[in-house]
C-alpha cells in the first residue's frame, strides 16, 4: 500500500493565512512514560516564511521525533537551535514535581513553562495531544499532532534531544541504572537494578514499580 504524504505546515497555514502578523507556536514534551528523570516540554515558533523555506529545505523530512533515528533528531535540533528566525523554549519538571502533582500535572507545567520562555510572546500554540490548561494563550489541541504539525514536530524534536542529554548525563553519575540506553524507562535491565540498588534520586517514587522497589527494599535509596 502507498504511504499518504502528510502536509505538516496544512495547519499552520490555515493560522497564518487567517492572522498574519500574529505569532504561532507548537509545544510537545518528552519522557511522560519514565520511571526517572524529568519531564521535558519544548515550544517552537517561527514565522511563515521561515516555516516554508525550512520545510522544504533544510527540515524536509522533520517528523514525530519518535520516528527519527538519534543522529537525524541530533541534527535537526542543531538546526532548530542555530537558526536565527526560529525560537525555542523549554520547560522542565523535576522527579520530586512529577510525584507532588502527578505526572499529567507536571507535564502540563512543562509544557507552559516552555511558552513562557519563547523569546516571542506567542499568540496561539499547537498542542500535541489533548487540551492543556493553564498556557499563557489561546491554544488548540492536536491528536498525534507531532506528526501532524510542522511546529509541534519541532518542539518535539527539542523536548526529546535534550530530555536524552540529561539522560545521558545522569548515566554518568548513577552507572547501574543505564540511563544511557533506556533514558528512565522501565525496561528489563532497569527494573533488575532497581530491585538490586533501590532507586536513586531521580526516580519518580509516585511510579508503581519503584514504589514495589522501596517496598522490596525498605530505607534503601541509592546513591550509585
Amino acid at each position: 500500500m502507498r504511504r499518504v504524504s502528510i502536509d505538516l505546515l496544512a495547519r499552520e497555514r490555515v493560522w497564518w493565512q487567517t492572522f498574519p502578523d500574529r505569532v504561532l507556536a507548537g509545544v510537545d514534551e518528552a519522557g511522560r512514560g519514565p520511571l526517572a528523570g524529568p519531564v521535558v516540554a519544548g515550544a517552537v515558533t517561527m514565522t511563515p516564511l521561515t516555516a516554508e523555506r525550512a520545510y522544504a529545505g533544510p527540515l524536509a523530512g522533520l517528523t514525530d521525533s519518535k520516528q527519527l533515528t538519534p543522529a537525524r533528531r541530533a541534527a535537526f535540533y542543531d538546526l532548530l537551535a542555530h537558526a536565527p528566525d526560529i525560537r525555542i523554549g523549554v520547560g522542565w519538571c523535576s522527579p520530586a514535581e512529577i510525584d507532588d502533582l502527578n505526572i499529567l500535572c507536571a507535564t502540563h507545567l512543562a509544557m507552559r513553562r516552555a511558552v513562557a520562555a519563547l523569546p516571542l510572546r506567542a499568540d496561539h500554540v499547537l498542542v500535541d495531544g489533548l487540551p492543556v490548561k493553564g498556557l499563557p494563550c489561546p491554544s488548540t489541541a492536536i491528536v498525534k499532532g507531532d506528526a501532524k504539525s510542522f511546529l509541534i514536530a519541532a518542539a518535539s524534536v527539542v523536548a526529546k534531544v535534550l530530555r536524552d542529554r540529561y539522560m545521558d548525563e545522569l548515566a554518568a553519575r548513577y552507572p547501574p541504572y543505564g540511563f544511557a540506553s533506556n533514558k528512565g524507562y522501565g525496561v528489563r535491565e532497569h527494573i533488575a537494578a532497581l530491585f538490586r540498588h533501590g532507586p536513586c534520586p531521580q526516580h519518580r517514587r509516585s511510579f508503581r514499580p519503584v514504589q514495589d522497589a522501596l517496598q522490596f527494599l525498605p530505607g534503601l535509596v541509592g546513591e550509585c
